[in-house]
This record gives C-alpha cells, structure tokens and sequence, in this order.
C-alpha cells in the first residue's frame, strides 16, 4: 500500500479555499449546481455529480437522457428537459435488479458491474433503452410513457456496448465493439439477431473507438465513439452506405476544461484488493477529455453533442457542445475553434425559456417520506431492514451482519457533488446493540468512514481511511450525534468532523485523498449505513437529517463582474495584463504599470454573458484580424463582435475571455512578455498555457 504524499502540502493550498466558501455558504441561501446561468448561458457541466455514458435523444420538442447506474438502485434514472440545460428526473426505469445473491451483497458482490451503457430509442410511440448486464444477456426496457411504467425484457444474445438504429424503413439494426465495429439486423420483436446478418462494417485499425452511437442524418450514417488509447478523445464515421465503407475523423480532442489528471489507481483499481496510488500529474488531461456521446438536434436545426469527461474523484460528469457541421462532419466546438468546446456558451434555442434554473435532484433530505429522489442503495436492499415509518421523521436502518462497510447490505448512497460540498447527517445511537457499526461514509475504492460503534457496554466514535488502513476512536456518553464531510474535488482531499451540539464541529482523524478508479466505475458517494461485526443482526440506528451544501454554488464569484473595474492576472505566471501603448500586453505583476491603473478594466455589460473590456483611459479592447500576437488592440470605440468576450467561468475566480471574433481566447503566453493574442484554443489541463487568468475586483 502507498500512502498519498505532499498531503500538506496540498492542504496548505486548498483548506483555506474550501473554509472560506463554506463560511460563504453559511450566509446565503441553500443552492445546488445548476449549469444554467440565468442570463442565457449555460456553464458545463450540466451536473456537477456523477452521470456517465449519457444517451440522449429528442421526441418532438421534448429531450429525454439516461445513463449508466451500475450497482445501484433504482437504476437507469430517466431525465426530461426542454432546453438541453435544465433537466427533471421524471423516473428510474428500473426498480432493482435481482438476477442472483452477489446483486443482494450474499456471499459477493457486483461492484462496477450491473447496469451500463444504455442506449435510449425511440420508435413508434414506445421509448426502449438496450442495456448491458455484467454475466446476462442484453437487456430491453421498453415504455410508452417514459414516467413509465418500464417493462423488462431479456434479449437471446448479449452484445457489449450496443447502439441501434431504427432506420428509414423501420429495420432496426444493432452495432458494437472496440476498434472493429460489428453490425447484426434485430429480429422484428428486437430480442434476437436476424441469422447471417452479423458482419463487420468498420474494420479494426480505422481508428474508431468504442461506446458507439449510431444515427442516421440527412441520408448519412454516423457513429460516434470513445477511444482511450492513448488518450481519450472523440473519432467519429461517416457513410453513405450502412455497410460501409466508412471514412473516419476526430470530431473532439483535448478539451478538459482546464483539469489535470488527478489521484489515480495502479490498474484503475482492477488489482483485487490492492490500493496502490498513482499521484496527480496536473498538467497532462489524458485521461480527463471528453469522450463517449453523441448528437442531438433542436426543432430549429441546430445541433448539439453530448458527451462524459472523467472529472477526477467526483466521477464521470455530462457536458454539452454546440456542434458546428463541416464538410459534411459534426464538429464540437464552434467555427474557427472545432474539436473544442467552450465551457460556457449561448443555451440552445428553443421555444420554452427557464426563469428559475433548477437541477434534476433533491439532496438535501428531512426523512419526512419519501426518500429524496437522489437516493440509491448500494446494490439490491432488504426491504424489510429499513423504513421511514417505524420512527417518523427518521431513516431507520436496521443492522445485517457484514464483515466490513464494503459488504454492509442496505447502505445508502448518493452521488457527491462538485466542485466542493458538505454532507452532514444526524444519527440517534439508542438503538444500536452490540457489534452495531453506523455512520457516514464515502463510498469508493478506497473508501473511507466516520461511525458510532458498540460494545457491550459503551458507544465509540471511529474514523477509518482504506488508504492508512489507520482507525481513530474515542469513546462517546451522547446518544445524538451530529456526523460531517466536507470533500473538495479540486484538492481531492476530504476531511471528517462531528459535533455533539449540531453547531460546532471539531476534526476527527486524518484528511482522506479522494481518487478515481474503475473497481466501482463510479465516483465517489455520500452513504449512509449501519451493519453488524458480530455476525448476527442487530439493532437499529436513525437518521435524523441528511444536508447537502455546496459552497461553489451559492458563491456570488459565479457572476459576472458586470459594470466593476477589474484586473486580469495570468495563472501561468502571475503576469498582469496591461494597456500598453494600443495594445493588451502581460507584465510582471511588481512592474510600475501592474501596479498602476493601466491594468484596470472595467467589464461593460452586452447581454447574454458577453461583455466589453474597456481600458482605464476609455480605450476598447478589439481582436482585429486572426488573432494572431498583436491582433489584440485597443481602440476608442466600441467595434461590436470584434470587441466582444464571451466569458467563460473556471469556478473560483479563474476564467477565460473568448473573442466572438475568433470563437478562441485571450492569451498570453507564458514567460516571453510578448502581445497578448486571441487564438488559444482553450485550457491546458493546469491552466498553465497562457489562455487562463485570475480576475479580482479594484477600486
């Protein structure tokens, strides 16, 4: 086992940060991450928790999107939007999956297996989602209404990472595969292949990838797909022919939206048991850019990609990308910019406008009945072990015997969120007995846990980190007790507290390093749980509360500094950005123009997002001619889209200025003190390129 190094160092950098929006958050009213930014944009990615192999698909005017849940359940959740932007979980298409004692943590378990890679159709009035089981056959969830009901069909064959395409004449066909990809014809009632229609239409060494997904467009066939050797990123196929031939071309690369690879596992965490970690390498995304999605169009015919990014610990997030088609291929990114996709952008056009942006789950919850709509249990519960109306106002969790948090059944999970939360729960201990183990926990591999345990006669407090494999415990007289987590999924480090009064909160163990790893294929999760080491069922424990904050959200740095005067700094170097005799140029930020009102800007408001930069003796920013070093002028009026800036928020006070005229950024490259430019194409993974800056407001 390694043990993660430079933790204090990594503490030093990022506590302060994370203490500060927390106290933040305690002064504004409770927010969940919302893309939508209420002034016409939106800002990736569209939830800033887990939901990975996205499929999505438009019905009329309606868009619908599902995604893999692996072990957990409910599983495949069903969203509804009308924007693109705001989503509602209308469902979960399936309830639970039990095909045998290692689904119901008996004796084995299915982690990272289960339910994955749903395709999502629609086709005659009735929505179907294929899907892979680990060990089963393709399975079939077919609904005419998609808030269900959902009905469950197994196929005769399985076929890994499958699309289907219902073509013009109502033939539905299905294509899988890594490199070569195959096709077969389905059989009317879609559950069995056509005999002698499987072929192959892609042949391997073309370049395609996998997690395919297969449209058909203006008489074209296109599959997009992942592939992840040696980085991820995004080929796509094109042909007139279902058959093939099929050309095949990149239509996203290297954008991580400003995110390095962090804390790894030695072989994605497939070792067994094995925790050996790999430390963060920030300035490589390798492993970061978005990959694996597709294509949606709009009653208006624009188009928009979709796709997942592997953001580190917090899992596999969705993002979406405006499309720009060129030469008969769908492009993300923007003209002048392809393969890259701005992390804030003009929402989609579409008829139906969202005051209020909204996010599709409730957290935060009270217990009151039902559970919030967010809750999914750690592979297929015992029902019979938990209520919320033995103890109203109470989640009571009834103990099963487990060996340790990884096999407790019942455990009760949702998808943290980014880029920092709380979570915090209140857990009455009278009911515990002896063995009895109940607490907060984060669920991954490695995981770690705060907890209540009995003895026979008294109660202690535990903090256990799978990484140390070190356990901390102190013996506790309350039986109420106030359980906290705060997790910063920049840093990667998550810190464990409790309370006894519910007010103050005082540290207890170590910090924990959150990784990512593919053991479970998720990131990490809230759960709550309660199980036995003695072997045998015991009491109970309940939940008072359950609270999710999330300091970044609510923090009044997401707005636009819209009519105050700012300075830009640049993240690569510390270099200040100035007016420098016509032009925008870096200098050293103890030079005498950093220091003076030349590197003063104020923000002029132009809608949607953009703004204008305008110099402290009233001169505008312009890009003139490509961008190229030099084009970035400063003139005496305002030149309309070559003076505009479409502002592109990196959370925490960093962002990026994209020029309306290129639809690529401001840049200032690093260490030279040359002019600055307007033809980045967009983030280094550390935000290190040049293309990245730090704003902060002056007088």
């Amino acid at each position: 086992m390694t043990p993660p190094v430079s933790t204090s160092f990594i503490l030093s950098v990022k506590v302060g940060a994370l203490a500060l929006a927390i106290i933040l958050s305690s002064f504004l009213p409770a927010q969940t991450w919302t893309a939508d930014n209420g002034n016409g944009t939106f800002t990736n990615p569209l939830f800033y928790d887990e939901f990975s192999d996205p499929d999505l698909i438009r019905v009329g005017e309606d868009y619908y999107l599902t995604g893999t849940t692996m072990h957990t359940m409910p599983g495949l959740p069903i969203l509804h939007s009308r924007d693109l932007v705001n989503w509602s979980l209308l469902t979960y298409a399936l309830d639970t999956l039990d095909l045998g004692p290692e689904f119901r943590l008996e004796g084995g378990e299915i982690y990272g297996q289960g339910i994955w890679a749903p395709c999502l159709r629609y086709h005659k009035g009735t929505f179907y989602i294929f899907t892979n089981v680990n060990g089963q056959k393709t399975q079939i969830f077919s609904a005419t209404d998609p808030a269900g009901p959902w009905k469950r069909q197994e196929m005769k064959i399985s076929l890994h990472d499958l699309s289907v395409l219902f073509d013009d004449d109502g033939t539905a066909y299905a294509i899988w595969g890594y490199n070569e990809i195959r096709m077969v014809e389905l059989t009317p009632d879609l559950l069995d292949i056509v005999p002698g229609s499987e072929r192959v239409i892609i042949p391997a060494g073309s370049g395609i990838g996998e997690g395919v997904h297969f449209y058909k467009i203006d008489g074209q066939y296109i599959i997009t797909s992942s592939n992840y050797s040696p980085m991820l990123y995004m080929p796509c196929a094109r042909s007139e022919q279902i058959d093939g031939p099929y050309g095949v071309t990149t239509i996203s690369a290297r954008e991580t939206y400003g995110k390095g690879n962090g804390w790894r596992l030695e072989g994605w965490g497939r070792n067994g048991s094995a925790i050996d970690l790999i430390e963060p390498t920030p300035e490589s995304g390798s492993t970061i850019s978005l990959h694996q999605g597709g294509l949606v169009d709009t009653p208006s015919g624009q188009w928009w990609g979709f796709s997942m990014i592997d953001y580190n610990s917090v899992g596999r997030l969705t993002c979406l990308s405006p499309v720009t088609w060129q030469d008969g291929w769908p492009y993300f990114g923007l003209p002048g910019n392809l393969t890259r996709s701005p992390r804030t952008w003009l929402k989609p056009e579409t008829d139906f406008p969202v005051e209020t942006p909204y996010a599709p789950y409730q957290r935060s919850d009270d217990f009151d009945g039902p559970l919030a709509n967010v809750w999914q249990w750690n592979h297929v519960p015992d029902d019979s072990k938990w209520s919320l109306a033995e103890s109203p106002g109470h989640l009571r969790l009834h103990s099963l015997p487990a060996d340790s948090f990884w096999s407790a059944r019942n455990t009760l999970t949702q998808r943290s969120v980014g880029p920092q939360s709380t979570a915090t729960t209140t857990l009455n201990t009278r009911g515990l007995e002896a063995g009895d183990a109940a607490g907060l926990a984060l669920l991954n591999f490695p995981y770690a846990w705060i907890r209540v345990s009995k003895s026979s006669e008294h109660l202690f407090l535990e903090h256990y980190d799978q990484i140390t494999d070190i356990r901390f415990q102190k013996p506790i007289t309350s039986d109420t007790i106030h359980l906290r987590v705060d997790c910063d999924f920049d840093a990667e480090f998550a810190r464990f507290s409790y309370s006894e009064d519910g007010e103050t909160f005082k540290p207890f163990g170590k910090p924990s390093t959150m990784v990512f790893q593919l053991k479970t294929f998720q990131g990490v999760r809230y759960s709550l749980f309660n199980y036995n080491e003695n072997g045998n069922p015991g009491g109970y424990a309940d939940f008072d509360s359950f609270t999710v904050d999330e300091p970044v959200a609510a923090a009044p740095i997401r707005q636009i500094p819209l009519g105050k005067t700012i300075s830009l700094s640049s993240i690569a170097d510390g270099s200040s950005i100035v007016a420098w005799n016509g032009f925008l140029r870096p200098v050293a930020p103890d030079s005498e123009l950093a220091t003076s009102s030349a590197a003063h800007f104020q923000v002029i408001d132009r809608g949607q997002g953009r703004v204008a930069l305008k110099s402290n003796d009233g001169l505008f920013a312009k890009v003139t001619g490509v961008g190229a070093v030099g084009d970035v002028r400063l003139v005496s009026e305002d030149s309309g889209q070559a003076s505009l800036f479409q502002w592109q928020d990196l959370l925490n006070g960093d962002i990026m200025l994209m020029s309306l005229a290129t639809n690529r950024y401001l840049h200032a490259l690093p260490h030279l003190g040359e002019l600055t430019s307007a033809d980045s194409p967009g983030a280094a993974p550390d935000r290190k390129g040049g293309a990245c800056f730090r704003w902060e407001i002056v007088d």
